[in-house]
């Protein structure tokens, strides 16, 4: 009879590691050479300028002052008390997240029409998906321009057309704060300049969602559908349950980026209206205390408080993401 040698209270054996031969060195070196460039640019050019702007958010500078701020300046948290006490902060915050929602929800849905409307194949098909294009690709400046031609009060033509439809006074859709009108009888005051900036900005980015969700459809198996189609589907209950489950993540990751996009977004809302009649949003306001008034602390500090929103907006998105495919 034998007996085994007892183990209790021995440490467990560590695994040794391998040791890498001269070859296997020197191709870790040649790797780590080649990836510090990228290393180098990207701390360079996104790490120092977040670590910057954070140093002078914290510290009580004009512009006058920009060459005194150093690494070791005074330190303060009154540009975020300025910040959350100053007069229509919370009015802009809460402007940019309409902007940034609606204008979102709307450019993806309008993309989501356009691409549906395009996916068979006619005669003139490519010159249409190109002339879907061109809102985005076009300058800002020139599309702008256009816009606030033909929306102007005086010589519009979109008020020429509605003096022709009966409008009784001209309207100042990038001028005028908001519209009194009257639905079913009850007096409604409509943020007119809000949302002619929010159709700005469906009509802009929407060919954006086209792209992306063109490229997706044109992915989709055919013999789906055919399937559905054989056994008795409507062309309703085909798309709700065989074409736009497919679309789903496209849509998801659509939503994160067009979202973080507006809501950061400042040369639209500027160009148009510069932030008044009810248009100012975060970024518009940080260039105002900026460039207006010169106040590089207080802007930052909005800057980063811009940041910290939207990175928790995203987070509890991706989080909410998560747990629908999971579940």
């Amino acid at each position: 009879m034998t007996t085994s040698t007892p183990t209790v209270g021995r440490a467990p054996a560590r695994p040794t590691r391998p040791r890498r031969g001269p070859l296997a060195r020197a191709e870790a070196r040649a790797g780590s050479r080649l990836v510090l460039p990228s290393v180098v640019i990207v701390f360079a050019l996104v790490v120092v300028p977040i670590l910057w702007t954070v140093m002078l958010a914290f510290q009580d500078l004009r512009l006058i002052d920009l060459r005194r701020a150093g690494l070791f300046g005074d330190y303060t948290l009154d540009n975020f008390v300025t910040v959350f006490t100053s007069p229509g902060f919370w009015q802009a915050l809460g402007t940019t997240l309409v902007y940034a929602v609606v204008g979102t929800t709307g450019a993806i849905f309008f993309g989501l029409i356009t691409a549906m409307a395009l996916r068979k194949p006619f005669r003139g098909r490519t010159f249409v998906r190109a002339a879907v294009l061109l809102p985005f690709v076009a300058p800002i400046v020139a599309v702008t321009f256009v816009w606030k031609t033909m929306l102007n009060p005086q010589y519009g033509v979109v008020n020429v057309w509605g003096a022709a439809l009966g409008w009784e006074d001209p309207i100042g859709f990038l001028t005028q704060r908001s519209l009194t009108t009257s639905f079913f009888g009850i007096p409604v005051d409509l943020p007119i300049a809000l949302i002619t900036v929010i159709v700005f900005e469906m009509w802009r980015t929407f060919p954006f969602a086209f792209l992306f969700l063109t490229a997706r459809l044109e992915a989709i198996p055919g013999e789906l559908e055919e399937a559905a189609t054989v056994d008795g589907a409507t062309p309703s209950q085909s798309f709700w349950h065989v074409v736009f489950p497919q679309l789903v993540s496209t849509i998801a990751i659509l939503t994160v980026l067009r979202f973080i996009w507006t809501f950061n977004n400042f040369d639209d809302v500027y160009l148009l209206t510069g932030g008044t009649a009810g248009t100012e949003v975060v970024s518009v306001r940080v260039f105002n205390f900026l460039i207006g008034r010169g106040d590089i602390g207080a802007a930052s500090a909005q800057a980063l408080v811009l940041a910290a929103i939207l990175a928790v907006l995203v987070i509890l998105y991706m989080r909410f993401i998560a747990r629908t495919r999971e579940s």
